[in-house]
């Protein structure tokens, strides 16, 4: 999920057909992480709904230097800008801990319902996902 619950109701700004969005230069209004799930530092994220259906949601977050801990929803996504280390405290899957992952930009990575992460961000993370 990484700070995108509780975002949904927001009015989402819509892709259009044929128009480019540079997700890149999109402004994003950045909030602390709350204090339960800080794991170092101060970090704070921002989200941005593009597009919402029936089939989900597509939007841009962006996470600060510092780590945090989050539960994760079915997603993927893709790494525009930063560098940063996920840590996989519990996968579904097996009920046990998983490899973790280093993210640059060009990263490509699905993320399971209900996956415990750890995201410590060394350089300010900016990632497109696509969320069912």
């Amino acid at each position: 999920m990484s700070g995108e619950e509780g975002h949904g109701a927001e009015a989402a700004l819509r892709l259009i057909a044929g128009a480019p969005t540079d997700a890149t230069a999109l402004a994003l209004e950045h909030e602390p992480v709350p204090d339960d799930q800080v794991v170092a530092g101060s970090p704070t994220t921002a989200y941005l709904a593009l597009d919402q259906s029936g089939a989900g949601e597509i939007g841009v977050w962006e996470m600060t230097v510092g780590a945090m801990r989050d539960v994760e929803v079915d997603e993927v996504f893709v790494v525009l800008a930063g560098a940063a280390t996920v840590e996989f405290e519990h996968m579904p899957s097996t009920g046990r801990p998983g490899d973790p992952i280093v993210l640059a930009p060009g990263s490509v990575v699905r993320l399971e319902a209900g996956m415990k992460t750890i995201w410590t961000v060394r350089e300010p993370l900016r990632k497109v996902f696509i969320e069912r």
